[in-house]
């Protein structure tokens, strides 16, 4: 008999089974390589599923962090002296009325396409521009959800 490698997805030829093997031998091989197959491709799934679960935790994070900026807004509550550098190396200072997205929220809205009021080719937002981030988020979220939801059906 020959011996059957777990570890990695083969092709079983006819060959490999020898004359002399059965049918029922050489069905049961099929059907370990299948099995093996089909264990690896939900390995993959399931790690596939992991990212977008870890994904769908920074994005919920960046929209309370919106939700709570945009308050700040609508309180008047901006600390004059803060300021962020971003990854373009613009530095920013907030003003009044506004706040500033924070460096990993604008990092993550422009790597995935989202989008955010760009009135005044800055990052300072008043309460009305934050709704178009927040907008953005609930629909990645949304979205991160439906395929999470997709991919384990």
């Amino acid at each position: 008999m020959s011996q059957i490698n777990f570890n990695s997805t083969s092709s079983i030829t006819a060959t490999d089974l020898g004359p002399s093997s059965s049918l029922q031998l050489m069905f049961a091989k099929l059907q370990l390589e299948l099995s093996e197959t089909a264990k690896s491709q939900a390995l993959e799934r399931m790690e596939s599923i992991s990212e977008q679960q870890e994904e769908q935790k920074l994005v919920s994070s960046l929209l309370n962090e919106a939700r709570q900026s945009q308050a700040d807004a609508k309180a008047g509550v901006s600390a004059g002296s803060e300021s962020v550098t971003y990854s373009n190396g613009k530095t920013e200072k907030n003003t009044k009325n506004c706040t500033l997205m924070s460096k990993e929220m604008v990092d993550y809205m422009d790597k995935n396409g989202l989008a955010y009021d760009k009135t005044g080719n800055d990052y300072n937002h008043s309460e009305e521009e934050w709704d178009v981030a927040i907008a953005s988020l609930e629909a990645r979220l949304e979205e991160l959800g439906t395929d999470t939801q997709q991919q384990m059906v």
